[in-house]
């Protein structure tokens, strides 16, 4: 009797163990086996996701090493290796989908199109798009860009919004697709566009890098509301759930506010310059209700 129950637990014990390895799979199982996870980041989206000295630093960074934290809880490595690997607009998707970087945090909106090529967690921060330019360029609001020269960035939901809108209007601007957000400031500083569309947020990381951020104002009417949300790769709910779980648990923290502040209404790297950007009331509700539907689903 004493062997056969040795062997039964013993049975069981393995049984166990065999679940445990079932259990864990997808992006889990990958970090798992290589020891490493890999982020997405991008290089010059301030304040979300940007390199000070080489190194990745900003709003949606800070809640990634909230999200690596709890995949080290979750798969009980508490040395497992972190790598950033950067992306652009053309490439953030491309990447997590074929495996290149686990998860990308920085300043992409979770759109119905993006949704058929990636996961998305619950969102990270709310903007509107509108406007940048020059406090005497003369614009407003969009109806003030007809036949004028206008930057927004490539592969960005702008990018889409303001093509739309060219062709819907027939405003005759000529658009400018700059290859990331800080090519898109640069022709605008220099003269070759007027305006730049982009990510209200986004544009006041721009403003204040400026030579001379006084200049500058955000203008217009916005032309859409969209939700950031990190990405992951599709049909992966184990790995879904401690991204999502991590974010909530920060988003009640009253850690929470001292992100905000640090990034979006204090002196930030690398001039030292506060964007003065307070918390929205969308933004406040997006926190207090996590979800990971686009505002077009809202």
């Amino acid at each position: 009797m004493k062997k056969m129950l040795r062997l039964s637990i013993a049975a069981t014990a393995l049984i166990a163990i065999g679940a445990q390895a079932e259990e864990l799979s997808g992006t889990l199982k990958k970090i798992k086996d290589n020891g490493v996870i890999v982020i997405g980041h991008r290089d010059s989206s301030i304040p979300f996701s940007y390199l000070n000295n080489q190194k990745p630093i900003g709003y949606s960074m800070d809640l990634a090493d909230k999200i690596v934290a709890n995949v080290k809880k979750e798969l009980k490595m508490p040395n497992l290796q972190v790598r950033y690997n950067l992306v652009t607009s053309q490439t953030r998707i491309p990447l997590v989908q074929n495996g290149t970087v686990d998860f990308e945090c920085g300043s992409t909106t979770n759109n119905l199109e993006r949704q058929k090529q990636v996961s998305f967690s619950v969102g990270i921060f709310e903007i509107g798009t509108r406007l940048l330019t020059k406090k005497t360029s003369g614009v407003k609001d969009f109806a003030d860009l007809s036949g004028k020269n206008v930057v927004t960035t490539a592969g960005t939901t702008s990018e889409r919004l303001i093509k739309a809108m060219n062709a819907e209007k027939k405003l005759d601007m000529n658009i400018i697709s700059a290859k990331d957000h800080g090519e898109s400031f640069l022709m605008l500083e220099s003269g070759r566009a007027v305006a730049f569309m982009m990510d209200d947020a986004l544009l006041a990381g721009e403003m204040a890098k400026a030579k001379n951020p006084n200049d500058w104002v955000i203008v217009g009417k916005p032309q859409s509301y969209e939700i950031y949300g990190c990405s992951l790769r599709k049909d992966d709910p184990q790995f879904k759930k401690v991204v999502d779980d991590a974010l909530k648990a920060t988003f009640k923290s009253p850690e929470m506010a001292t992100i905000y502040k640090r990034w979006f209404q204090s002196p930030v790297p690398p001039k030292g310059l506060n964007l003065n950007f307070p918390m929205s009331e969308e933004l406040k509700e997006l926190l207090a209700n996590p979800t990971d539907k686009s505002a077009e689903q809202m």
